[in-house]
């Protein structure tokens, strides 16, 4: 019994071979034909072109002048003549402090001058009389050496008069505060009534913003470039807001501070640009493209066709029989998704898409060229 059970199983063993063997070889056939298959790619051209060497930076606007105006008189506030916002030229006025005061003064001190200039007529007409008498010998040397100073005296009391008028005609012109600058004046600070004190209290701020400053941190490791940039000749950033990077304006580098900051690693830069119209404003936080050299005659790829790995950097380039050839590159610099290297000859077929099915054996099927 034992035997016969035995003899069935091989049997069926048997002819589940025979039915299973027929399909599996035309699947294995079929995966091997799946394998053969051309893989469907997206290519490019390595193509020659000058590319920038440009450093992407955080800025922020700051104004060519800015001028705090502080009262050089202690007084109060009797009209506020600017408007928020306002655009001034130099020499407009800003604000008046009651001059009242400071009209007394003057005319006190006026009226100290006219007195003592009459005293000092008096005194050289003194002398010219005596000087008669002692020339016919009525009058001593001692009284006409007395006169002499008392002349003296009223020419210096003059003299010092005249500075007392000229300081408070100066204190009285204190009183009306004038734009020292151009630019544009920013919120009110005080208003008529408010009392205020020599240098302490700030009665308005100016801040000239044609042209304009940008002031940005470079990391240190691009000083150096930037200097060589600066010896070769002007070196321009290129500004604009992070809302409309498309409208950027050209700004000149003019300074470069004497000392890297050790806690941040970083230079203070900053450049000019006209500001004409205004756009830009004192404090705004602004984008910087900094152009530090430009590579002429690199071969440049897009960007996609770079592939990072273990070993580094490489790119899949289309050999003549639609086969691939993986070729480690070194990046030298990239901008606007182009990426220039060594390693890859101009005129080279790279692949931009379609990297995850590709084997070293594969064979491709170029879908359409890429033009960036």
């Amino acid at each position: 019994m034992r035997l016969v059970i035995k003899l069935f199983i091989i049997i069926l063993a048997l002819a589940g071979g025979v039915y299973l063997y027929p399909r599996l070889a035309g699947s294995g056939k079929a995966e091997a034909k799946k394998d053969d298959a051309p893989v469907p790619i997206l290519t490019a051209k390595a193509e020659v072109r000058n590319l920038d060497i440009v450093v992407d930076l955080v800025g922020r606007g700051e104004a060519y002048e800015s001028v705090s105006l502080k009262a050089r008189v202690d007084g109060q506030v009797q009209a506020v003549t600017f408007r928020e916002g306002q655009a001034v030229r130099a020499g407009d006025v800003l604000l008046r402090l009651d001059p009242a005061d400071f009209n007394a003064r003057l005319r006190q001190a006026e009226a100290t001058l006219a007195r003592d200039q009459a005293l000092l007529a008096k005194a050289r007409a003194d002398v010219t009389r005596y000087q008669a008498l002692r020339d016919q010998g009525f009058v001593s040397a001692e009284k006409l050496a007395d006169l002499n100073a008392a002349q003296a005296a009223a020419e210096a009391t003059v003299q010092a008069d005249r500075a007392t008028v000229e300081l408070a005609r100066l204190q009285l012109s204190y009183t009306t505060v004038r734009a020292p600058i151009a630019g544009v004046v920013g919120a009110r600070l005080v208003f008529p009534g408010t009392a205020v004190k020599t240098n302490d209290t700030v009665l308005a701020v100016v801040n000239r913003v044609q042209p304009l400053l940008v002031g940005f941190a470079l990391p240190e490791r691009h000083v150096g470039p930037l200097r060589a940039a600066m010896a070769r000749g002007p070196v321009t950033a290129s500004v604009s807001t992070p809302e409309t990077p498309e409208r950027a304006v050209a700004a000149a580098v003019h300074f470069i501070d004497n000392a890297v900051d050790p806690g941040t690693g970083t230079l203070l830069v900053k450049a000019r640009l006209d500001n004409r119209d205004e756009r830009l404003a004192a404090g705004q936080y602004l984008r910087v493209e900094l152009v530090l050299d430009t590579l002429k005659d690199a071969v440049t790829v897009p960007a996609e066709a770079i592939q990072q790995g273990p070993k580094g950097s490489s790119v899949y380039v289309v050999t003549a029989d639609n086969g691939i050839a993986i070729k480690p590159v070194k990046i030298v610099a990239e901008r606007a998704g182009r990426v220039a290297l060594t390693g890859v000859p101009a005129g080279a077929t790279v692949v931009t898409d379609g990297h995850l099915r590709l084997t070293p054996k594969s064979k491709v099927k170029i879908k359409q060229a890429v033009t960036k």
